[in-house]
Parts: C-alpha cells; sequence; structure tokens
C-alpha cells in the first residue's frame, strides 16, 4: 500500500474496540478460523501445514520475528470487520474525514501571490463525500496517486476555496511531496 492505504488502515485499527490476541497460538487459532482451515493459513503466512497445526495446539509458542510480523499483520487484517464496517459507513455518510498532513501542496495561481505552492502543515475534516469516494478507490485498488488527488480535491474545496464560499481562481490542486500523513474518521 502506498501512504494514503496505510493512513486508512491505521485509522480503521483505530476503531478496534477489543486488542487482538497476544499468543502466537491465539493469532494462529484466529487465522485459521478467518480462512476456514490451515492450508490456507499456512499458503497465507508462507509456512507448512504442519507448522501451522503446531502453533493452534500450542506445541510451538515463540515464532520466528519475521513470521510473528507476518502473523500480526494478517490477524489485524481480519480483526473486527463489522468495527471497520460501521465505522467507515459513519465517515461515508455523516462524520467525514479528519486528514492532518505536512505536504507540499502545488497548483496554478498568479505568480507572486500567497498561494503560491509551498510546504504546508494542515489539519482539514473533509465532508463525507470525500470519505466514501476514499473508501471507494482503496476497495476498487485505486493507486495512491488516485487517492491523493481525491483528498487534493477535498483540500481545495473546504480550505483553499473556503467551502466554496471563495472563488480563487484555482484551477487545480495537486500533493506534491508527503512528510507525514495521519487520517481519522
Amino acid at each position: 500500500m502506498g501512504i494514503i492505504g496505510d493512513g486508512l488502515e491505521r485509522a480503521d485499527q483505530e476503531a478496534f474496540t477489543r486488542p487482538i490476541p497476544k499468543s502466537a497460538g491465539a493469532q494462529m487459532r484466529y487465522l485459521v478460523k478467518q480462512l476456514k482451515g490451515t492450508r490456507a493459513t499456512a499458503e497465507l503466512l508462507g509456512v507448512s501445514q504442519r507448522t501451522v497445526e503446531r502453533y493452534v495446539k500450542d506445541q510451538i509458542r515463540r515464532p520466528r520475528s519475521d513470521l510473528a510480523q507476518r502473523l500480526v499483520d494478517a490477524v489485524r487484517a481480519r480483526w473486527q470487520p463489522q468495527v471497520r464496517k460501521r465505522r467507515q459507513q459513519q465517515a461515508a455518510t455523516t462524520g467525514g474525514i479528519t486528514v492532518e498532513t505536512r505536504a507540499r501542496f502545488g497548483y496554478t495561481a498568479p505568480i507572486g501571490t500567497t498561494d503560491d505552492g509551498r510546504f504546508r502543515r494542515l489539519t482539514v475534516h473533509l465532508p463525507p463525500d470525500y470519505a466514501r469516494r476514499l473508501f471507494d478507490a482503496r476497495d476498487s485498488g485505486a493507486s495512491d496517486q488516485q487517492m491523493r488527488g481525491i483528498i487534493a480535491e477535498g483540500f481545495k474545496y473546504v480550505y483553499f476555496q473556503d467551502g466554496g464560499s471563495r472563488a480563487t481562481g484555482l484551477s487545480d490542486v495537486e500533493i506534491n511531496d508527503i512528510d507525514y500523513l495521519d487520517l481519522d474518521y
């Protein structure tokens, strides 16, 4: 994933109402249940089916560091899907999404104006329509650049044009470099 996709994933994880299982055995049992079998779990993690069975029976308690990270990532990606879905639905219909970033914004503006492209640190709450478009883009496999375009359009509307009340002659807002990005909904 890109910067925007990773930010959406972190925002999803903030919605969790319970922590993920702590032990490797509990994590493996959760994955086996979600993927409906040890073979699918083994293929996902890149280990043998027998290794998965040993973790399920708590015969192996401490995974190698690379397997431990893959295991945690796989569990986090599937943890509490209804909670994630409910929070995304709320953001896409009523709540919107807050984007905090430090990025270089470039756009067409008269030379010498204060609107000249530069690094800005912005925290902007985008309307629900932009949240819905971001989720739809992520779910359809859009690139990071396409999702940046959605956020840039939202920034143009909310921040640079003051919610549409200020016609500044901005024809296009583009996010060029992102140093930091945090999403919350």
